[in-house]
């Protein structure tokens, strides 16, 4: 092992050192893949954006007309959270996200419905002025200061469009990594994160497997707790192998079938382990 001035590095055991070898020699760092990575949305007011599927029915029957029950309806959308997302799957817990995107420059007028409902809030905690003790109550405070109106998320979220495309999905903290493929049209709330790519299906199999839990639980931060933190800066440095169509018409086939067992199998082949070095990664 070569140490280099100014770069972090720890003592490995042999083995340790020979599976980190060969994830760098046969894979590709996720930072160098043609991907896009973003983390999931942050409103800055979850009480009031987040909403459940009752209350965004309460909001479409309150609309005045078809057409608006339409536009309404178009912007409240289905919203995973961290907690939400299993191996390979995900619960869909009947929570939605009023999606008033800074980026989409919605006027509120246009959506009464929703416009009344946020009003059944404190409007000065929606204001993004980053007022403190509102009231001169501690901890009563507006969301932070930003250019975006009171009624739009918190962050400006460019990459809103991407939620309509297939993505991966991943928890952000616990001590069971998880990742799933998502449906179009499936929001994410922050930590959590996601990825959109052409190769979601293989992503996913060696982002869930036993050598990316081995990568990850020694490469990522974690809690007081013990729970691993896997950041989009952790996540990018797992170097996954580009795709071969054999090995990767297998993975589908294993994926369709939940054989995870052989999924975990074709990546340690990928990777060339034997067997001390999967046993160790195993263990």
């Amino acid at each position: 092992m070569s140490f280099q001035k100014d770069e972090s590095w720890t003592i490995l055991s042999p083995i340790e050192e020979s599976i980190k070898q060969k994830i760098e020699t046969v894979g590709t760092p996720l930072k160098d893949w043609n991907i896009k990575i973003n983390r999931g949305i942050l409103t800055g007011y979850n009480e009031a954006f987040i909403i459940s599927g009752k209350k965004r029915q309460e909001i479409l029957d309150n609309c005045q007309s078809e057409d608006e029950e339409a536009r309404t309806a178009e912007l409240i959308r289905p919203i995973l959270r961290g907690r939400d997302i299993k191996k390979y799957n995900y619960e869909f817990a009947n929570i939605y996200l009023i999606c008033t995107f800074p980026a989409m420059h919605y006027n509120i007028d246009d959506y009464p419905a929703i416009r009344d409902y946020l009003l059944t809030f404190d409007k000065r905690k929606l204001e993004q002025s980053g007022e403190k003790n509102i009231d001169g109550v501690q901890g009563n405070n507006s969301r932070k200061r930003t250019n975006n109106k009171w009624f739009e998320m918190q962050d400006s979220i460019g990459y809103w469009d991407d939620f309509n495309k297939q993505h991966i999905a991943w928890k952000a903290v616990g001590k069971n990594l998880a990742f799933a493929i998502l449906e179009p049209g499936k929001y994410l709330s922050a930590p959590a994160s996601m990825i959109v790519s052409k190769n979601n299906e293989w992503l996913l199999c060696f982002l869930q497997s036993k050598v990316g839990k081995y990568f990850f639980m020694n490469n990522s931060d974690t809690t007081g707790m013990g729970d691993i933190m896997l950041n989009i800066q952790s996540l990018v440095k797992f170097s996954v192998p580009i795709p071969n169509p054999q090995t990767e018409n297998k993975i589908k086939q294993a994926l369709a079938s939940n054989n995870f067992g052989y999924i975990d199998q074709l990546v340690y082949k990928s990777y060339g382990f034997d067997s001390d070095e999967i046993g160790f990664i195993e263990n």
